[in-house]
């Protein structure tokens, strides 16, 4: 049987493409930060997939120890990995940093996915055609990479925030495809569209649910969104496409930056360097 693993896996996107690669025959591994709410969709896709293939994974992108912790665990009680969706995401309004330092945006949707998914790479491969599908945005368009000031220490702003964050993916997922030339794993990306999910809700506060009223009528469900991510997930035609950008089932552009080779190597570098590769 075929795994998956979907990180930010209980809410949203990732809970909808859990359960639709349930329903498509694999063993999907929820990766989870809140074990209480992780419960709470683990429960609530095995209903949906009347499936017993789930297993549930408590990890905190935003702290280094934690995924490392998770790496090991999953290695004990997995010996490949046919895919990975790296979809969790975080967005703040207030600048916040991860435990590690990181300012929370590129610590979480870059950081924590660049470390996790090298350290599962050796079981990607084992698969027969491992697959990293890693959740981009259309934001990315935005973003500007600083390494002067990658944490915006100078002038926070949410919207550049996140950008940066969302650029970062896709030179991730450009370099990493290079470096996985002549293997049977690929790596490419997904703007899902604008999706309305519980991201950019305070988590605390619940600040920002009145915006989502507002453009709720103008947004995707999770399910329009994630249809992407399986696709690229799942789709046989797809075995040998990689370091592309998808959107509603296409190959689309990326923006200048995102596809600046120099760039995605000087982002590399940096992240090894930050997460102790």
């Amino acid at each position: 049987m075929k795994t998956a693993l979907v990180t930010g896996a209980n809410s949203g996107m990732g809970l909808t493409t859990t359960i639709e690669l349930v329903k498509q025959g694999y063993h999907v591994i929820m990766m989870c930060r809140n074990t209480r709410r992780g419960k709470v969709a683990w429960i609530s896709a095995k209903e949906q997939t009347r499936s017993e293939e789930l297993t549930l994974m408590q990890c905190d992108l935003g702290n280094l120890g934690s995924i490392r912790s998770f790496a090991e665990e999953f290695k004990k009680k997995f010996s490949k990995l046919d895919v990975l969706v790296n979809n969790a995401g975080v967005v703040s309004l207030k600048r916040r940093l991860t435990d590690d330092g990181f300012e929370s945006h590129l610590g979480v949707n870059h950081l924590g996915h660049f470390l996790l998914t090298n350290l599962l790479l050796d079981e990607l491969k084992a698969a027969e055609q491992g697959r990293v599908v890693t959740i981009s945005s259309g934001a990315h368009k935005w973003g500007k990479m600083d390494f002067d000031d990658p944490h915006f220490e100078k002038g926070y702003n949410v919207a550049k925030a996140y950008g940066r964050s969302k650029l970062a993916n896709v030179l991730f997922t450009k370099a990493l495809a290079k470096r996985l030339e002549g293997t049977a794993v690929t790596s490419n990306a997904v703007h899902p569209g604008a999706v309305s999910t519980n991201i950019g809700i305070d988590r605390k506060t619940e600040f920002g649910k009145g915006v989502h009223k507002v453009l709720k009528p103008f947004f995707q469900t999770a399910e329009e969104g994630a249809a992407t991510a399986v696709y690229l997930a799942t789709a046989p035609e797809l075995s040998d496409v990689s370091g592309k950008y998808f959107y509603q089932m296409k190959e689309i552009d990326v923006s200048e930056d995102a596809s600046n080779e120099w760039l995605a190597e000087e982002l590399w570098g940096w992240s090894e360097e930050r997460v102790g590769l």
